[in-house]
């Protein structure tokens, strides 16, 4: 053999050894007893994942070793580059979808020799989908929060309307727009007493960024996409999806609620932040995520609500919520990734899952599961919202929510017209995607 042989040779002997070690790598030993102890690092409360991880671990044959740290989802970004800079970086993460897209140079994405995308795809609800790329899968479906809407039920009832959805048909925003002349109460100085619907604002809204979000994709327009290439841009205005007509009627139809000229006129900036109105008894209807359910209950015990899906768009046959979903990701630069991969299977079987939704009250990520069914009243609307859950790959929730608020506010003071302040609004995203 020429020189030049045996280097090609050599070359082509080393792609072999580390395509195997890859593969290896990933297939690891589900029923290895060495299995070294791991970190994961983490946006969810420490109490709840520890209480899970013990409750898994006492069903396994061979407990696994596994430290959860908690990091606050405000300084997790950074706290993460700087620790893997270090090399003192998790093994793995589990952080919302939303912290996906900023975190995913460091990510170690599931092959899908491993994981196929079929099987994925039959596994996991719809949202789950975020997380498929070209060359693998950025995370391990974990958990779903997703946004409905609680009610007041004496309100309601005191206006003669009995129901505002259930789950087999959400009410439409026409309809429950419809209801602001008989819930709306003003005093003397036209200022709100009571109110349908906490709408058109960003400053006092809880959860504004997803309530937008979801309204914003019942119309059809995604916020971002991923293009073949993995690289992400903004969706906002994009003709190919009838996005400029879409975002602008959404924005028309969200900043009605704020307009003192407009009979849907129900939300203004000097009102409560929407969860304490809503706690007080003065809103009739509050948007907010599964999870909340326990923090309505404690804060006011005597409130009589009940939980509805999420409205939808009048006419449109597919239904759309925003779902907070957590998946498991793996660490580029951990020495561990077979361990790690081997270990969180375990957090993902159906029974351990189950413990999780139990945990969270929370409904789970699995198809199967959902289908199942349950008989809790909560929990049935939970289900359902999971299934339609959606969300976008966001380079910084909360320059998102503020790029938001800057397009509906410049809208509502005229400072721009519904299409530029849309076209405004897309140009920003990319830039936060260009600068992340």
């Amino acid at each position: 053999m020429t020189k030049f042989q045996l280097i090609l040779t050599g070359i082509f002997v080393l792609c072999i050894v580390a395509g195997a070690a890859a593969f290896a790598l990933f297939r690891g030993s589900s029923t290895s007893t060495q299995l070294p102890a791991i970190t994961i690092w983490g946006t969810l409360p420490s109490a709840t994942v520890d209480q899970f991880i013990a409750n898994v671990n006492s069903s396994l044959s061979t407990a696994v070793s596994v430290t959860y740290v908690q990091v606050d989802e405000a300084s997790f970004n950074q706290a993460f580059v700087q620790a893997i800079a270090k090399g003192q970086g998790p093994d793995a993460i589990l952080i919302p979808q939303e912290m996906i897209l900023a975190n995913e140079p460091e990510i170690l994405p599931i092959p899908y020799t491993v994981l196929p995308e079929r099987t994925f795809l039959d596994t996991y609800i719809q949202e789950a989908d975020l997380y498929l790329r070209s060359d693998g899968i950025d995370a391990l479906p974990f958990s779903v929060d997703p946004l409905v809407m609680y009610w007041n039920r004496d309100t309601f009832n005191a206006a003669g309307i009995a129901s505002v959805g259930t789950a087999a048909k959400p009410i439409a925003w026409s309809t429950l727009a419809s209801y602001a002349p008989k819930i709306n109460l003003e005093d003397t100085n036209s200022n709100i007493q009571k109110s349908l619907i906490a709408l058109g604002q960003f400053s006092n809204i809880d959860n504004a960024r997803e309530i937008f979000g979801s309204i914003l994709m019942q119309a059809g327009n995604p916020v971002t996409l991923r293009a073949s290439d993995n690289s992400v841009y903004s969706a906002i205005g994009n003709g190919q999806f009838q996005g400029l007509n879409s975002a602008n009627a959404a924005t028309s139809f969200f900043t009605r609620f704020s307009n003192p000229t407009d009979v849907y006129y129900s939300w203004n900036a000097s009102l409560p932040d929407s969860q304490t109105f809503f706690l007080d008894g003065n809103l009739a209807t509050y948007f907010g995520f599964a999870s909340e359910l326990a923090t309505i209950r404690t804060k006011n015990p005597n409130l009589n609500f009940d939980v509805a899906p999420f409205p939808q768009a009048t006419g449109e046959k597919t239904e759309v919520t925003y779902g907070r979903m957590y998946g498991f990701s793996l660490v580029k630069s951990s020495a561990k990734s077979a361990a790690a991969y081997t270990i969180l299977q375990n957090f993902i079987t159906p029974s351990a899952l189950a413990q999780w939704s139990t945990l969270a009250t929370l409904p789970p990520v699995r198809n199967d599961m959902i289908t199942q069914g349950t008989t809790d009243p909560y929990m049935t609307m939970f289900y359902k919202a999971a299934l339609v859950s959606e969300d976008w790959l966001d380079p910084n929730p909360q320059g998102t929510a503020t790029i938001f608020q800057n397009m509906v506010e410049s809208i509502e003071s005229g400072a721009a017209t519904e299409t530029t302040a849309v076209q405004n609004a897309s140009g920003q995203i990319n830039g936060e995607i260009s600068g992340n």
